[in-house]
């Protein structure tokens, strides 16, 4: 794994949670304890630990990934318009991700019977046996990050993540990353 950042080293008591009054501002900017900034570092950390299992397995990139867990978990095909909204990624990544892993024979086009003019994609058998590969081995590096934390903190952790996209909701809309 690689070293994380020295950004990952603050911690929660040093984010200032109140940077603002009524009378305005009380600090100067500083990146380190800015809030989006941590959670950037922390996204970035988190998938570089999974993307080392799949890139060194597969030589998969994370929109690849992303696209086979989605399609993995659907009993029945999706169209890409499905995938981009089920994941965070933009529809030009998507369509990337698509292309490659059809070249590599990780996914079929199938014409879609509700609408002709769209495809439904599926994962081949090989692209089957790769997320089944794949799954158990990320669920490890899922342990090891949760490794030490209690159900309880990762309970919070995810009620924090929650209200927080719910305070965003609405605010986001049209607007990629």
């Amino acid at each position: 794994m690689n070293k994380l950042t020295e950004a990952d080293k603050t911690t929660p008591e040093t984010i200032d949670f109140l940077a603002e009054t009524e009378a305005g501002p009380v600090s100067a900017f500083e990146l380190e304890t800015f809030f989006p900034y941590q959670v950037r570092v922390f996204y970035s950390d988190v998938t570089r630990a999974l993307s080392a299992v799949y890139q060194r397995d597969y030589g998969m990139m994370p929109a690849e990934w992303r696209t086979m867990a989605i399609l993995g978990s659907s009993s029945t095909g999706l169209q890409a318009t499905e995938i981009v909204a089920r994941s965070s990624m933009d529809k030009v990544v998507v369509s990337r991700a698509v292309k490659r892993m059809e070249e590599r024979g990780f996914l079929v086009r199938e014409s879609n019977e509700a609408d002709g003019r769209s495809f439904l994609l599926k994962l081949s058998d090989e692209g089957r046996a790769v997320y089944e590969d794949l799954g158990p081995k990320l669920k490890q590096v899922e342990q090891q990050m949760l490794d030490g934390l209690t159900a309880d903190e990762i309970t919070a952790f995810l009620s924090v993540t929650r209200k927080i996209r719910e305070n965003l909701a609405g605010d986001l809309d049209g607007v990629s990353d």
